[in-house]
């Protein structure tokens, strides 16, 4: 339960008392984290059912989950792509990426990046019908892609503080949870991700004829790699992990695996 309460302390606005913080418990937290992106997917999707246009409806739910976890997530995609972007050193990097405000390439990072989450969602990925309007309709169709991106957003966290994943600085959230994670850990939570992506897709087909659990795993595994491909390329800029890495990968992971779903469903 530390590590619950720290996951859901940590990742999301939701009202819980973190009575324990350590190492221990922030590994356990890492593990449990897409248990709190089911959670998260879950309460935002409900923003699909209110009437209006799909693209309206993705953007409140995409704005939903944003308050959901304070857009601290959001803030470090911003950073990470302005320390990266400046091409400095690591140290000079990461002195970018722990300023306040946001330049150039965090400003168009986060454009694009809602931009293609709102238009991937608001395509109705995973009803395999299209989508004429806002309501029960989107929810159906949108609602699985979007508690699938949001736990392996999290999911990209529990790989990403696995052990052997240094991190860049001497404080912060990085020292604190990397190298929490055992690898053992890391495979058996991914399998269980998606287990439970894929019977979000049971009864239900994409365009195409694929099978909803395959769209959802399919989406899941893209996520995923695309969140750890940018890790190494984080670590071999930065040296390792920091808060702002860690934000970074929620939301790449998210943005990929809607893409994916949306494409295939």
């Amino acid at each position: 339960m530390d590590g619950l309460r720290f996951a859901a302390g940590t990742l999301s606005v939701f009202p819980v008392r973190v009575e324990r913080v350590d190492r221990e418990v922030a590994g356990r937290a890492m593990a449990l984290a897409p248990l709190v992106g089911l959670a998260l997917g879950v309460v935002a999707s409900l923003a699909l059912l209110l009437p209006g246009p799909p693209l309206m409806g993705a953007a409140l739910a995409l704005g939903l989950l944003a308050v959901l976890t304070r857009g601290l997530h959001l803030d470090g995609l911003a950073d990470l792509a302005d320390g990266l972007g400046s091409g400095r050193p690591a140290s000079q990097a990461l002195d970018i990426m722990k300023k306040s405000d946001i330049g150039p390439f965090g400003v168009v990072t986060l454009v694009f990046t809602l931009l293609i989450q709102a238009a991937a969602l608001s395509a109705g990925a995973g009803a395999g019908t299209a989508v004429a309007g806002g309501g029960p309709a989107l929810f159906l169709a949108g609602a699985p892609a979007l508690v699938t991106a949001c736990v392996t957003g999290r999911l990209a966290l529990t790989w990403a503080c696995r052990a052997g994943v240094p991190a860049a600085r001497p404080d912060g959230l990085g020292v604190l949870v990397a190298g929490t994670v055992r690898a053992r850990t890391a495979w058996l939570v991914t399998v269980a991700a998606l287990a439970g992506c894929a019977a979000l897709g049971t009864g239900w087909a994409g365009e195409a004829g694929i099978p909803g659990p395959v769209v959802l795993v399919a989406g899941a595994l893209a996520g995923l790699g695309a969140a750890l491909a940018l890790l190494r390329h984080a670590r071999r800029r930065l040296g390792g992990v920091t808060g702002d890495v860690l934000g970074a990968l929620v939301e790449t992971a998210t943005a990929v695996t809607l893409v994916v779903c949306a494409a295939l469903g």
